[in-house]
């Protein structure tokens, strides 16, 4: 209703009742009406509530209108709501509070443990741990010791504090500190260095003392820390993150310092880069004993093979140390890896058990990639790659410190367009001045047969070019290799640190390490003019199976 239609109603006495909230502006009005039609409700707006009552006031006296007030009663539902609302910002903080506490591992105890009363058992023993022999006993004392403590106090012999374990990935290290405690029987705590890294400075100290605090109610214990280089790097006098860093070593250092005599806690460290520890934490006192974790030689590789092929059904002809002398510089994961993938390719095959066939095309797959049969190649580019590795094998034949020829291959796999496997006799453990020579000689051999053959060089000799110049720069800067600048070492860590040699040193290692390149190439371009017409047959022989065994690349020099 309009409102000058409201006061020209309420003018006529047409209003029976007009009901208004307090507060509001909008009214219900309750028109009169006839014998022939009920009373009729309808709402309108004043613009001014003062105004309209100061008009009204005197209709209310006469009786020629009624006004009933009504008193505003709240939704009780939006009144719940309203409430709610008021108190989310106190909510939303409490459980931010709440998560930032179990982000950092406040709300839980610090580590996982493995046997005590409140943990189960480690189940690993040293006989699941192969191909370690020497380290093995060199821990075993330390096993006698968890178990008798008391027969070595009174001898007089100190608690060794602790034990760093280091090597390459995959070496076993984790594995033989479980072992350790599965012998001794002693409760094993085991953390990774990354749980002490937290968001906020001073927690990942607390934690330190969290979890020193229950390795000495769970005396005797081990504590194990994995990639201890997370929190024990060299100490720095930055601030931040790395600040934080600094007083979470430092609280390790004192917690390591602060065993007593009747507190048997031996703590165990591993780490892939020693280098990067901080010398406090090293000396003795702290980490009496560092062990190194090898990759494991040839009788070790084929223990670990022994022990992975337990579960396994291998088949009668299958030769574990003719796998493990293909396998030199593999680590125990990478065996164990092998073997699984060996009985998954068995398993696709559908051969009744894993074959050796199996087990060699694992560790192609592992070494190479995924061999790419669907691949479409061009014959210009097979042609190419043909030459390529028929130049390397072809060149590595004439070499008498290299390896033979295993097999030769065109058919793509991973990122390679081709590769030429040889076979390993033997674990070496040093190389030779020659060997360096004509291993550059031999990586050199595919970009020479595609430029003496095709007269053009292509981008698949990129990873060769690489290889060797690795091996230049470090035949010169490492090893001392140089007749010139003598037996030096020109290794590191910052481009700067060169100027002490000064310019003229720093320019011969470039001329130096130009000449080694250029003259693998003049000698692998030598070889293969000489030897031009085996080179044909091979990479004619591989356009045409695609694949070479040792057995027919011989063949190609008895003819």
């Amino acid at each position: 209703m309009a409102y000058d239609k409201l006061l020209l109603s309420i003018q006529n006495q047409e209003v029976e009742k007009i009901e208004m909230e307090v507060g509001s502006t909008t009214l219900k009005v309750i028109m009169k009406g006839d014998e022939k039609e009920a009373d009729r409700t309808e709402t309108a707006n004043v613009p001014s509530l003062q105004a309209f009552m100061e008009w009204v006031n005197d209709k209310i006296d006469k009786k020629e209108v009624d006004v009933e007030i009504v008193e505003n009663t709240p939704n009780a539902f939006m009144s719940f709501l309203g409430n709610i609302v008021a108190y989310v910002p106190t909510i939303l903080l409490v459980v931010l509070i709440l998560l930032v506490f179990k982000m950092q591992g406040l709300g839980g105890d610090s580590g996982k443990i493995y046997g005590g009363d409140d943990g189960k058992k480690s189940k690993v023993k040293f006989a699941d741990v192969a191909g370690l022999e020497e380290e093995k006993s060199e821990l075993v004392e330390i096993v006698d010791f968890l178990k008798k403590p008391d027969e070595y106090i009174k001898m007089g012999a100190k608690i060794p504090r602790g034990i760093l374990l280091y090597g390459k990935p995959g070496t076993g290290k984790t594995l033989i500190a479980k072992a350790i405690a599965g012998e001794a029987g002693v409760p094993f705590i085991s953390m990774s260095g990354s749980e002490f890294i937290e968001m906020f400075a001073g927690l990942g100290a607390s934690r330190v003392r969290k979890l020193f605090e229950r390795a000495k109610k769970m005396s005797p214990c081990i504590v194990f820390i994995d990639e201890i280089d997370a929190i024990g790097s060299r100490r720095t006098s930055n601030s931040g993150a790395e600040s934080e860093n600094n007083q979470t070593l430092n609280q390790l250092l004192v917690e390591m310092d602060g065993f007593e005599t009747k507190e048997t806690i031996i703590v165990l460290a591993a780490t892939n880069r020693p280098e990067m520890l901080d010398k406090a934490l090293l000396r003795p006192g702290r980490f009496d004993r560092q062990i190194t974790i090898p990759a494991p030689d040839l009788n070790g590789r084929v223990e670990i093979l022994k022990l992975h092929s337990k579960d396994k059904k291998l088949a009668d002809n299958v030769d574990l140390k003719a796998i493990a002398g293909d396998t030199a510089g593999f680590t125990g994961a990478e065996l164990s890896n092998v073997l699984n993938e060996a009985a998954i390719l068995a398993t696709k095959e559908r051969h009744e058990a894993i074959e050796n066939i199996d087990i060699e095309n694992a560790v192609r797959k592992i070494t190479v990639g995924l061999e790419k049969h669907n691949r479409v190649v061009s014959e210009k580019d097979k042609k190419l790659t043909a030459y390529h590795e028929a130049g390397h094998a072809v060149v590595s034949r004439f070499l008498s410190s290299q390896n033979d020829v295993k097999e030769i291959s065109i058919i793509p796999r991973g990122v390679a367009g081709g590769y030429t496997m040889y076979k390993t006799t033997e674990d070496k453990y040093y190389v030779s001045r020659t060997e360096l020579l004509e291993k550059m000689v031999a990586l050199m051999g595919g970009r020479a047969a595609e430029k003496l053959v095709l007269n053009e060089i292509s981008t698949g000799a990129s990873n060769d070019l690489e290889v060797a110049t690795g091996i230049a720069r470090d035949m010169l800067t490492v090893y001392g290799m140089s007749d010139s600048l003598g037996p030096i070492s020109l290794k590191v860590d910052k481009a700067y640190e060169l100027e002490i040699f000064g310019e003229e040193v720093v320019n011969e290692v470039g001329n130096q390490i130009k000449s080694l390149i250029d003259n693998s190439y003049i000698a692998a371009q030598k070889i293969l003019s000489e030897h031009r017409e085996v080179l044909d047959k091979v990479a004619y022989a591989l356009m045409e199976k695609e694949k070479i065994t040792s057995e027919e690349f011989e063949k190609f020099f008895e003819e």
